[in-house]
């Protein structure tokens, strides 16, 4: 059973660097052809996509947040992480980490498409405030 779960500080302030992890259970994330990615959902607002981390390592991000995103991975520990910078009040959001199987058909273009998605963490608020 796949499950993904969110951690980070639910409160940020404005100029620093928020930083989130999702650790995953029930499947390696060095697993072929699975990528791992980040969405937010601001509020009253629809899911955006951050960017995604691949089985392999590569990275791709968000033309609107690739200044600021970062994605990492630590595979002994089974878990990937968003890290972005210089944050303001506009990044307060529920963030969710979920997973795409990209086994079957390929990706392509689709990993911003949160319909794509199978597996998904429960979201955790962060909130940027002073």
């Amino acid at each position: 059973q796949v499950q993904l779960q969110e951690s980070g500080p639910g409160l940020v302030k404005p100029s620093q660097t928020l930083s989130l992890t999702c650790t995953v259970s029930g499947v390696a994330i060095t697993t072929n052809y699975y990528f791992w990615s980040w969405f937010r959902q601001p509020p009253g607002q629809g899911l955006v996509w951050m960017g995604s981390i691949a089985w392999s390592g590569s990275t791709e991000y968000s033309p609107s947040h690739k200044s600021r995103t970062s994605i990492s991975r630590d595979t002994s520990k089974n878990q990937f992480t968003l890290q972005l910078s210089s944050v303001t009040p506009e990044d307060t959001a529920v963030y969710y980490c979920a997973r795409v199987d990209c086994s079957g058909y390929g990706c392509g273009d689709t990993l911003f498409d949160h319909t794509v998605y199978d597996y998904w963490g429960q979201g955790t608020q962060v909130t940027v405030s002073p």
